[in-house]
């Protein structure tokens, strides 16, 4: 790996820009996924027959729950996905994370890292991975992902390892 992060600035869904080249000294996770969907709202259509597609919400909620763990581990987590932040809040609210999600809507990180996309319904979606960040620099990768809801696991394993 060894990558710097660009100089790109996203929105969070905590009402922040937040520079990626600046993350701080310590281990930072974050997870990119397709999206969420919403209770009572159709999916994509071929949503299921994509590869790594469904799971966004399990992963999410795996992380919440491993949120204690992944701190004690002294990593700092992020979601990130191509939604709006607007349509991220809600999944924070309903799913009660205790962590920002990034919006990559204008493709800055996804494009300047040519991180793997694929499109559905006119949409293009980043693939679901997990960047480790450590004093700017992008210590580990974590692609493909699968199962997503037991991905903070493998996120864990690997941060006890390399503690």
């Amino acid at each position: 790996m060894g990558l710097a992060m660009p100089h790109v600035r996203l929105a969070s869904t905590a009402g922040r820009d937040l520079d990626l080249s600046v993350l701080g000294s310590g281990r930072t996770a974050i997870y990119c996924y397709p999206r969420t969907g919403r209770p009572g709202e159709p999916l994509p259509d071929g949503w299921d027959a994509i590869p790594g597609a469904r799971g966004c919400t399990p992963e999410a909620c795996a992380f919440r729950d491993h949120q204690h763990d992944l701190a004690a581990l002294g990593a700092t987590v992020f979601g990130l996905s191509t939604q709006d932040t607007a349509y991220q809040r809600e999944l924070v609210e309903r799913l009660h994370l205790p962590f920002e999600i990034l919006s990559d809507a204008q493709f800055r990180l996804t494009d300047a890292l040519r991180l793997p996309t694929f499109e559905v319904d006119g949409m293009r979606l980043v693939r679901r991975l997990t960047l480790v960040v450590r004093g700017g620099m992008i210590e580990h990768v974590f692609y493909p992902v699968f199962p997503p809801d037991a991905h903070a696991e493998d996120v864990l394993r690997w941060l006890a390892r390399h503690a």
